[in-house]
Formats: C-alpha cells, structure tokens, sequence
C-alpha cells in the first residue's frame, strides 16, 4: 500500500480511529465517512464503515486511505441511521484485508458490528477459548476475538460467581453481555459497538484509549469518536469523554450510562499527548497544541544552550518547538518543509533513493539555516533511523551548530496496549546512553525532556480535583496492565507460541 514508514519517519505508529452515530434522518454513512477523513492521523492502512437500518447491516470496508475507500457510489448502499466506523493501523496483527474493520456478524439477536481501538494483552487465551468452543476465527485481530465474545451469552465467559455479581442492573442484553466481556478481557480498548437499534461505546476501565460524545446540530442525534477534532467536521458538539470503565448506550430516547467495569486508577497514554492526538483535539479539558507548547517550555527550562534559532521537525512537533522559543526568548522559525503525501505513494523508492530517505519527506529552508546555531526540536525518537539524516540535512543548509532537543523522555520500553511501539532491540535508548546516540546523531548536543517535567507539563493543565492518570510505561517501564512474559518476544516467535493474533 505505501512503503515502508521506517525509511521516511522515527515515530510510534498510530493505533486506530473509531467513530459511531445514531442520528434518526441523517445520512449516517457520509457523516461516518467525514469523521473518518478527520480521524486519518489515527491510522492509514485501511478503513471501514457499517451501518443498520434497524434490520439488517450493510458494511463496506478496504485496504487504502479514507478517500480511496468510499466514494459516492459505494457510500449509497450504506443505509440506515446508525453507523459506526474505524480506521487501522495494525499493532500486533499483520496488514491483511481480512484484518480489516469493523467486523459485523449476525447473531440470534440481530446484527453486531464491532470496531476497536487499542490492544488486549491476553488476546492468545482468549483466542483458545473460543476456538475450543468450535468458534472459527477468520482473521488475526483482537476485534474480531472481542466481536465474538459479545455474541455469546455471557455465562459462557465467566465462573457462577462472576456471572452472580454482574447479573442485574443492566439496561438491556447488550449491556449485560458487554459488563460480562470486560471482566475476562485485559489490555487497552476503546469500542463502538453497532446493533439493530443502539450504539454503544466502551472504554476500559484505566481509560488508556481515548474515546468522547458529541451532539450533532439540532438535535439529530448524538456520535462517539476517538478525538474530539472529528466532532467539528461533521457539525456536532463536544459532550463530555467517556468515562474509564463506562458503557454508553445511544438509541432513541438519547443517551444512557452504565458502569461496566471499575478501576482504582486510571491511565490515559501519555504518547496521546506527544504525539498521536491532532493538536486540536482536547484530552481531559485541555487542547492538545497547550500541552505540547508546555512541553518545550519545560525542555527549554531543562535542557537549553545558547543558539540563535529554534525550529521544529513538522508537523508533530512545531508546538513544542514554539514553546521552546516563547520561554528562551529565541525566535522560532521553519527550518524544514515536508512533504505530506508522500506516504500515500504505491511506488517503492529505489536503493539510492533509500539512502536519501529523509529527503524523500524534508527539504531544508537554507535561507533560514545558513549560518546560525539552531536548536532543532523533535517530540520523540524511536528506532533513531532518521535523527542522524535530518541533523546532516540541517548541516548541509549551513547551519553552524545542531542542537538536538526532544520533548519527551527517552523510548525505552515498547507498548502493548495498542501502539507499534518496536521492540527493545529495535528502541535505540534501551540499548545506547544519551551520549551514544547523540554521536550518532551527529549533534553537536542532545537533550531530552526528563518523564517528571513530562508529567507536570500534562497536569498543569488539569484542575485540583480531576481524577486524573496516565501511562508512561514506553518511558518508564512502568506498565498498568500485567504484560505475559511472551509478548516481549519477537513478532515471529509470538506466532509460534499462541497463533497468529493482534489489533
């Protein structure tokens, strides 16, 4: 589909985007088909949209870009007036169009459609349970293994005394089977779930996915999305963010709350704020373009050497970039263009185009750069594969002095909670000092962000009295789920030991 990003991008590869609607009189598809558009950013190698006319569901969904999914001829037979859909970017499962969603399957009590965000870290247990059951599997998803459970009454999931303590105060069967499903399942998830006349959205109970409601103009209807910068496009207006561990049931009389299942802490991804979120999207009451210029606020307070200019790696992390200038003093200016369809080719680069990969993304404003000390701002790096190439290509500009600045802590650990976050043989900060990868670099200086200056930044924004957490695990090794010691192998040997599976 496009080639391969590690030749042309160092950044975590986002998770995946979901969105669903109820909206009585509206044309559910093309609304879905925007929000979509909107959530791009979220995942790119395939998308998906069903929808119920309250009968029966109709679904479309391939491998490809939101644009080169739908057009109008195939939106129209998408009928209805509830939809849900999703953007993916693969985690742990292979990027195959049998991988792709929502996944939709009919049950004894009318369609169930299903689509996901984030990754389930006993998938490989689940998998056997329902194979043992004589349940076939066609892809390798944890989505389709979280559809599957949904249509099983729940009894079959859990011991008589599990099943005793959910029993009752549940608003209908679909609520109760999805109380039942997030007792068994561990991990990251946040769900749009589509059945013959509701919508409901789930987030687990540590809130590590994001996940919001919105109301669309003039009473139509109400949405769920991922972030809240698709709420816009489409009309609709932001409500609130689903609630950690909550079930949100739209249908008719509006919008309904349960608990499904409680947690004693919560933890939202961290990396939402450096990296994955649009900048306009806002994560517990605050936009994310505020956090990240606090993020080079608190770089520059740290780490900060005299230069002449700051500038930013676009696009991810001009905000930091002009934080850094705002509380230095020292003007930020663009150093580098991008070029922001380059990862939409079906064109592989040849081998002396590969050796040049950077340059396939970035140009150099030479005029901006000839001459000066520059502090070059980037929000993250990985696997390290193209700090040494935009350094060098900064150099070539004229620039008289490189200092490297990152507005987050070292990568140091990978994730397992719906990110494609490498492996520690692959993360350069696991395996090299601050000062190793500075030579490599070819930095005159490096500095990162330090995870407490991090973690402030993020709660200064926040009221005294929020309820508040997040996930640092990538930085700190720190995970809030129980991670089995398998899944710290390599793709090849996870597939030996439980079958192929992931997001």
């Amino acid at each position: 589909m496009i080639f391969p990003d590690d030749i042309l991008d160092d950044k975590p590869k986002e998770e995946c985007g979901v969105f669903g609607v109820y909206a009585k009189g509206r044309d559910v598809a093309r609304i879905t088909f925007f929000a979509l558009y909107a959530l791009q950013h979220r995942g790119q190698e395939g998308a998906g949209i069903a929808t119920c006319d309250g009968q029966s569901a109709y679904i479309q969904k391939s491998a490809g870009l939101v644009s080169q999914v739908f057009n109008e001829e195939n939106l129209k037979p998408l009928k209805g007036h509830l939809a849900i859909g999703h953007n993916r970017y693969s985690t742990t499962g292979g990027a195959h169009d049998r991988n792709i969603s929502p996944y939709v399957i009919e049950t004894i009590d009318g369609p169930l459609g299903l689509a996901h965000n984030g990754n389930l870290t006993n998938t490989g247990q689940l998998r056997q349970m329902l194979l043992r059951r004589g349940v076939g599997l066609s892809s390798t998803t944890d989505s389709e293994v979280l559809t599957q459970m949904l249509a099983a009454p729940p009894e079959v999931w859990l011991e008589s005394g599990e099943y005793m303590d959910i029993n009752g105060d549940y608003h209908d069967l679909w609520q109760h089977r999805i109380r039942a499903m997030m007792q068994v399942v561990d991990g990251a998830y946040s769900l749009a779930i589509l059945t013959r006349n509701a919508i409901y959205a789930v987030r687990d109970p540590l809130g590590l996915r994001p996940l919001c409601i919105g109301k669309l103009e003039g009473d139509s209807g109400y949405v769920v999305s991922s972030e809240s910068c698709a709420l816009s496009t489409i009309g609709a207006e932001f409500v609130r963010e689903v609630e950690p561990g909550e079930i949100i049931r739209i249908d008719d009389d509006g919008i309904h709350s349960i608990t499904g299942k409680v947690s004693e802490r919560r933890a939202l991804c961290i990396f939402e704020y450096v990296y994955f979120a649009r900048p306009d999207s806002m994560f517990e009451g605050q936009v994310i373009h505020e956090v990240r210029q606090r993020f080079g606020r608190q770089l520059a307070r740290e780490t900060h050497v005299d230069a002449d200019i700051v500038v930013g790696v676009p696009d991810s992390a001009t905000p930091a970039a002009i934080g850094y200038s705002l509380e230095t003093g020292l003007p930020y200016t663009e150093g580098l263009t991008k070029n922001r369809y380059i990862g939409r080719t079906f064109i592989n680069p040849d081998d002396s185009m590969r050796k040049n990969s950077v340059k396939l993304k970035y140009n150099a404003l030479t005029s901006n750069l000839k001459g000066k000390r520059v502090i070059l701002v980037d929000d993250s790096i990985v696997r390290g594969n193209t700090s040494a190439p935009l350094v060098k290509l900064i150099r070539e500009a004229g620039a008289s002095e490189v200092h490297l600045r990152v507005s987050s802590p070292p990568v140091k650990h990978p994730c397992f909670m719906g990110i494609d976050m490498a492996t520690y043989r692959q993360l350069i900060a696991h395996n090299l000092e601050i000062d190793d990868i500075r030579k490599r670099t070819g930095a005159d200086t490096l500095d990162y962000l330090s995870l407490p200056g991090m973690v402030d930044a993020v709660k200064a924004g926040l009221s005294p009295d929020q309820s508040t957490g997040h996930c640092t695990a990538c930085f700190s090794g720190s995970y809030p789920v129980s991670i089995p010691a398998w899944l710290f192998k390599d793709q090849s040997e996870r597939v030996q030991l439980t079958g192929a599976w992931g997001n």
